[in-house]
């Protein structure tokens, strides 16, 4: 059974969710018609690729309309089913965080589903999934209950457990059809907010990777050993950490590099940091890269790390564990579900910045394990993270609920 579907986001495309764009391709290459939807456009600063801007240029976004618009889809969800569209408002009202910040935000969220019901109707889509149990989660639910139509979502991390996000989630759960979980470590989270008569609807689908799509490894013979980080320069993914790990390092490793791939808030704070600690030079900041050049600069690198003090279930791992780069990652979430300490790459304590430290010293001066590790790692990714086979499992969860149907 194929069918056809609605994929909403708050963002698309966008550089942090090239995995919703594989995943997307994947379902459309077993004959599945899925249609994209994102509430804000894409990034102006990001690079885009070739199938970035194709993607951008089929795609619907919400906040893109005019008034006119947005008032006429109002209007046309009152007069279409007035009973239907109160019970929505009320939704809309209830599903929200406290004070007049969320009263605001819940009025643009109803105004915002009433445009994007609109356009499912024209387009006669029965159901809609969303990624991300986040705000645009909120408008496809609302939307949804103004058609009638089924609804489900993928839940990613720890960032939709917390505040506001998380006041939700719950009821989020609950209404849905169905809902996937990219790890067993958030399939507990999900299992902690609502009762075991919905613990069936709470399925694990791995997010992939195109592993047969990936550039070869590099050549990383004859130059400085080359650690790379790749993520948004945020106070979550624990980049200050290391950065004073690698310092520490520079002791005994004084030709070592390190690259910092990713832009965000703290990016003048880590610069700062590296100033300060003296290390400027072996540092690079190249802010953010297409994902072609972002998987580039893996392939050369002898080592990705990741300091992260929460994640779901990073796609960088698998993909430097694709391209044979050994790993180094924190112990949090989802990620011992991916790297095995030891085996698949090795594993610190979060915030354990001489913990990091050894592990990256233990990597770097052992070619031999670099190389049984790496080995290890790319078969595992290409067993368990094949985006092929997670759209097949995805495929089916659609299949199961009746999903792809037309309205």
């Amino acid at each position: 059974m194929t069918g056809h579907l609605a994929f909403l986001t708050s963002q698309y495309p966008a550089a942090t969710h090239t995995f919703i764009q594989r995943e997307v391709q994947a379902l459309r290459d077993l004959g599945w018609t899925i249609d994209t939807f994102s509430v804000r456009s894409p990034d102006p600063a990001w690079p885009p690729g070739e199938a970035d801007s194709a993607e951008e240029a089929q795609t619907f976004y919400i906040l893109r309309q005019s008034p006119a618009a947005i008032l006429g889809a109002q209007v046309a969800a009152f007069f279409g089913n007035p009973a239907r569209y109160l019970r929505t408002l009320g939704l809309a009202l209830s599903h929200r965080a406290p004070g007049a910040r969320g009263l605001f935000l819940a009025l643009a969220h109803f105004a915002e589903s009433a445009v994007l019901a609109r356009e499912l109707k024209r387009r006669r889509i029965a159901h809609l999934h969303n990624h991300f149990a986040n705000s645009a989660a909120t408008v496809g639910l609302l939307a949804t209950r103004m058609l009638g139509i089924g609804w489900s979502f993928t839940m990613h991390g720890i960032s939709e457990t917390d505040y506001p996000a998380g006041l939700m989630l719950g009821r989020k759960i609950e209404a849905a059809d169905m809902v996937a979980c990219v790890s067993l470590f958030g399939r507990a989270q999900a299992m902690r907010l609502v009762g075991p008569e919905h613990w069936d609807k709470l399925t694990i689908v791995r997010c992939g990777i195109p592993f047969d799509r990936l550039p070869q490894p590099g050549t990383k013979t004859g130059h400085a050993p080359t650690i790379i980080c790749v993520g948004r320069l945020s106070p979550e993914k624990g980049q200050a950490g290391l950065l004073r790990a690698f310092a520490s390092l520079r002791t005994s490793n004084s030709n070592a590099k390190l690259k910092l791939v990713g832009d965000g808030p703290d990016r003048e704070t880590l610069e700062a940091l590296a100033r300060e600690m003296g290390v400027t030079e072996a540092v690079t900041f190249t802010g953010r890269l297409s994902e072609d050049d972002t998987l580039a600069q893996i392939a050369q690198s002898d080592l990705l790390v990741l300091s992260s003090f929460m994640e779901g279930l990073p796609i960088v791992l698998m993909e430097a564990m694709a391209l044979g780069v050994p790993v180094v990652a924190s112990r949090v979430a989802g990620i011992p579900e991916l790297v095995e300490d030891g085996s698949t790459g090795l594993l610190f304590a979060p915030s354990d910045w001489d913990g990091l430290k050894a592990c990256m010293e233990r990597l770097l001066g052992d070619g031999t394990l670099q190389a049984e590790i790496a080995e290890r790692a790319r078969k595992k990714v290409a067993e368990e993270f094949d985006v092929r086979g997670s759209a097949k499992v995805l495929a089916g969860l659609f299949e199961r609920i009746g999903a792809g149907g037309k309205a």
